[in-house]
């Protein structure tokens, strides 16, 4: 009895480390991706290696499918970032926006796939929160491509997806993760504002004189 709980605690203790690590590089990768930073991606890529691992150990199968997923978008987002800044005229960021309309399709889209997922996920595996964790998880697939082409509007969409993703860590007793999210949650709105002035800063420079 006594070797099971030792065996019990050293899982836990493992896996909060991870957690943890995973936790600090995810950070690292919203404030740098903040500040444009091409570097955020490789914070990215190494943190969704580690939650990848975390969220399949915590039944969140969905999520588990969604880091695997960030980590393709870290690579295409290096690449991206990387042909952008060469091409983009010096002092230009390459922030951009899309209208209204595309965004209303987006998440109409994003809603139907996400109920298709949960549907899925509901009657076919053990995952927990299966239409919640799937929604957050359409949503964010969706977001970090807005990232990955510098889409003003991807930090509205965090916003929203972060404090949902709250919740769902706070059942799981996945603290350093809630706490994580809590940081996610004013970073985007954050995010949002700084991202909005550059892109309206680059408007300014492209108006005709």
């Amino acid at each position: 009895m006594t070797e099971a709980w030792w065996q019990l605690f050293s899982g836990w203790q493992t896996l909060t480390q991870l957690e943890l690590a995973a936790t600090l590089l995810a950070l690292a990768y919203v404030l740098l991706a903040m500040k444009q930073s091409l570097w955020c991606w490789p914070a990215a890529l190494l943190s969704t290696l580690l939650y990848t691992h975390i969220m399949w150990h915590s039944a969140l199968l969905s999520d588990a499918l969604l880091q695997l997923y960030y980590a393709g978008m870290a690579l295409y987002g290096w690449y991206s970032w990387r042909q952008q800044k060469q091409l983009l005229p010096a002092g230009q960021s390459g922030v951009t926006e899309w209208s209204a309309s595309t965004h209303l399709n987006l998440i109409g889209g994003t809603a139907i796939a996400g109920l298709v997922l949960g549907y899925l996920m509901d009657q076919y595996t053990h995952a927990d929160f299966a239409y919640i964790d799937a929604q957050t998880t359409a949503f964010s697939v969706m977001t970090t491509y807005l990232v990955a082409r510098k889409v003003v509007s991807n930090w509205l969409y965090w916003v929203v997806i972060d404090a949902v993703c709250i919740y769902v860590y706070i059942q799981k007793h996945l603290y350093f993760t809630t706490a994580l999210f809590v940081l996610y949650t004013i970073i985007a709105l954050i995010g949002f504002f700084v991202w909005r002035s550059s892109y309206q800063q680059q408007q300014q420079q492209t108006l005709p004189l």
